[in-house]
C-alpha cells in the first residue's frame, strides 16, 4: 500500500539553523555511526523500505536517520516522549535533510498519540520503537497491517519487556531486533549514559547540591547502576532498593545502603526511580518523605512515581522552577517533582551524551540492515543482537578512539579450543 504523503508537524521551521549546528556538533562525538553512514551511502542496503522511527528526537536521533536516509530507507520519525524532543533539531530534520518528523516538546497526549498515528499512517516496512509505542498502535488498532512490515528494532528495557509479553501470548505480529540487549548498548549506554545524563538532568533542574545528600536509587539494573555510581561520584550517600536479591546483593558489595523503599523514603533527600514498572515510589512512600524531598525518574514512562497519589495528597500546587513542581501537603511538607515524572535526563535535560549514543544508533542502523537481509528467516519472535553485530560496534569504537588490542596466537587460540592440554 502507499504510504502517506509526507508532511510533518513541529513547533518552528525557523529553528532549523541552530537545529543543524547541534547535529554536526553530536556527528562530530559519533564516529562508529558515521562510518555506517558511509557505507550505507555506497551500498544502499535499505533501499526500498519504509521505516517509522518512534523515538527520542536528538540530536545523535538525528544522526541516526540521517544514516538509514543515505541507506536508501524512506524514513518519518515521532518523539517517543513528550518531553523528550529537541524542536530545533525537529526544524532541522525536516528543513534541512528531508526527513518528515512530527515532534513538540511538550505536547499534550492527544497530540502525541496523533504524531504516533502519523508514523503508522506512514505504512512501514519496518518499525524502530523506543518504548514500542508504534508496535503497540499497530497490534491494537491497526492489525490489518501487521503483514506490511518485515520487522522492527526496540530501544529500550521497557520496551522489551511489553514485546516479550507480546510473543508470550502468541500475538506478536512480526520479528523485533531487541537492540536493547546488546552488550554495546546496556553495558554502555544504560549505565554510563543515562547514569551521567540523570545526573545532568536533576542538577539542571534544581542547581542542588548532591555533596553529603541521601540519594536513593530505586532500581539496581544496569541504568540504576550507573546513577549510584554517579551520585556516589558527585559526593551523595547513595541508597539502593530493589527487589531482586541477587541485584541487592550485588548493590551492597558494591558499597552502597540497601533499604526498603519504605525505610528509605523516611530518610532520602532525592529519590530516582529507574525500575521499569508502576508506582515504585506511591502514597504510602510519599506519607513518610521528609519536607524537600526531590522526586525523578529515568525509567522509560511516567508511571514510576504514583503521581495522582501526589495530587490528590496536595493542598496546594505550583511551579517552584523550571521543570520542578512543588506539592504542599496539609501537614505543611512539600515534596517536589522533576519533569512530570518523566524521563529525567531528557525532560530537564539533553539526553545521553552523543558518544555513547554512538554505539546504541549504531545497533540501531546495522539491526535494520539485519533485518532486511534475513527477513525471509526471522519468525515473529524478539531476537537479541547478533554476537557479530556487537564486536563489530566494539571494534568500530575502539579503533575509532584511537585503542590496539591484543589477539590469540595460534598457540593460545588452540588452547582455548582444545580439551586434552592440561595444567
Amino acid at each position: 500500500m502507499a504510504a502517506t504523503a509526507p508532511k510533518h508537524d513541529v513547533r518552528d521551521l525557523a529553528l532549523a539553523p541552530a537545529g543543524m549546528t547541534r547535529i554536526e556538533w553530536a556527528d562530530r562525538q559519533m564516529p562508529v555511526l558515521a562510518s555506517i553512514r558511509e557505507r550505507f551511502e555506497r551500498e544502499k542496503p535499505l533501499e526500498g523500505y519504509r521505516i517509522s522511527a518512534c523515538l527520542h528526537v536528538t540530536t545523535e536521533t538525528a544522526n541516526l536517520a540521517r544514516t538509514l536516509k543515505a541507506g536508501g530507507a524512506d524514513v518519518l520519525l515521532c518523539a517517543s516522549n513528550p518531553l523528550s524532543t529537541q524542536d530545533d533539531v525537529a526544524a532541522a530534520l525536516v528543513a534541512e535533510y528531508g526527513v518528515p518528523v512530527f515532534a513538540i516538546k511538550g505536547e499534550d497526549d492527544d497530540t502525541y498519540y496523533s504524531h504516533i498515528t502519523a508514523a503508522v499512517d506512514h505504512h512501514p516496512h519496518m518499525t524502530m520503537d523506543d518504548g514500542a509505542d508504534v508496535i503497540g498502535v499497530l497490534h491494537s488498532k491497526r492489525p490489518e497491517q501487521l503483514g506490511e512490515i518485515i520487522g522492527g528494532t526496540e530501544e529500550t528495557t521497557t520496551g522489551v519487556i511489553r514485546l516479550r509479553a507480546l510473543e508470550a501470548d502468541g500475538k506478536l505480529g512480526f520479528p523485533i531486533v531487541a537492540v536493547n540487549e546488546a552488550k554495546t548498548k546496556h553495558l554502555f549506554d544504560n549505565r554510563y549514559g543515562t547514569g551521567q545524563s540523570t545526573i545532568d538532568g536533576i542538577v539542571r533542574a534544581t542547581n542542588i547540591l548532591l555533596a553529603g545528600r541521601r540519594f536513593v536509587v530505586c532500581g539496581y539494573g544496569w541504568v540504576g547502576r550507573g546513577v549510584a555510581l554517579r551520585a556516589r561520584g558527585m559526593g551523595a550517600h547513595v541508597i539502593v532498593t530493589e527487589v531482586d536479591p541477587l541485584r541487592a546483593l550485588e548493590a551492597l558489595m558494591e558499597g552502597f545502603q540497601v533499604l526498603s523503599t519504605e525505610k528509605a523514603a523516611e530518610v532520602g533527600d532525592i529519590f530516582c526511580t529507574a525500575t521499569g514498572d508502576k508506582h515504585v515510589l506511591a502514597r504510602r512512600h510519599f506519607e513518610r518523605m521528609k519536607d524537600g524531598a526531590i522526586l525523578a525518574n529515568t525509567g522509560h514512562f511516567n508511571v514510576e512515581i504514583e503521581i495522582p497519589a501526589l495530587q490528590d495528597m496536595a493542598t496546594e500546587t505550583r511551579v517552584a522552577r523550571p521543570f520542578v513542581e512543588e506539592f504542599m501537603f496539609e501537614d505543611g511538607r512539600r515534596v517536589y517533582l522533576i519533569a512530570d515524572g518523566r524521563l529525567v535526563n531528557l525532560g530537564a535535560a539533553e539526553g545521553h551524551p552523543a558518544a555513547v549514543m554512538d554505539m546504541s544508533f549504531a545497533n540501531q542502523a546495522l539491526s535494520a540492515e539485519f533485518v532486511v537481509k534475513h527477513a525471509d528467516e526471522l519468525e515473529p519472535k524478539v531476537y537479541v543482537v547478533p554476537e557479530d553485530i556487537d564486536r563489530e560496534i566494539a571494534r568500530l569504537k575502539l579503533e575509532a578512539e584511537g585503542v590496539e588490542i591484543d589477539t590469540l596466537t595460534e598457540e593460545q587460540a588452540r588452547y582455548l579450543a582444545s580439551w586434552d592440554e592440561g595444567t
